[in-house]
């Protein structure tokens, strides 16, 4: 895989913002893994989505998708797994 570059859509930068700082320093270094690889183990694909894939961070679900073709992933939600599919 190459080296990917990450963008966030504004609604996830702001709910990046919102978190709570032990939160968002351990959501920070999962965003920041996928640079290097986009697909990590723990990833799973979201069904009915072409190119949505989530990862778990303790709580909380990071939303992202993979533009293989700019090498851009960008990650539209960040939330509590309560509010994550909505």
């Amino acid at each position: 895989m190459g080296d990917y570059s990450v963008a966030f859509v504004d609604s996830a930068a702001k709910e990046f913002r919102s978190l709570p700082i032990d939160i968002k320093h351990r959501v920070g270094l999962a965003i920041e893994s996928l640079h290097d690889n986009p697909l990590p183990s723990a990833v799973r694909k979201l069904s009915g989505h072409k190119r949505l894939y989530r990862i778990r961070v303790g709580q909380y679900r990071i939303v992202y998708e993979i533009h293989t073709q700019e090498e851009l992933i960008r990650v539209t939600r960040i939330r509590h797994r309560r509010e994550a599919y909505r």
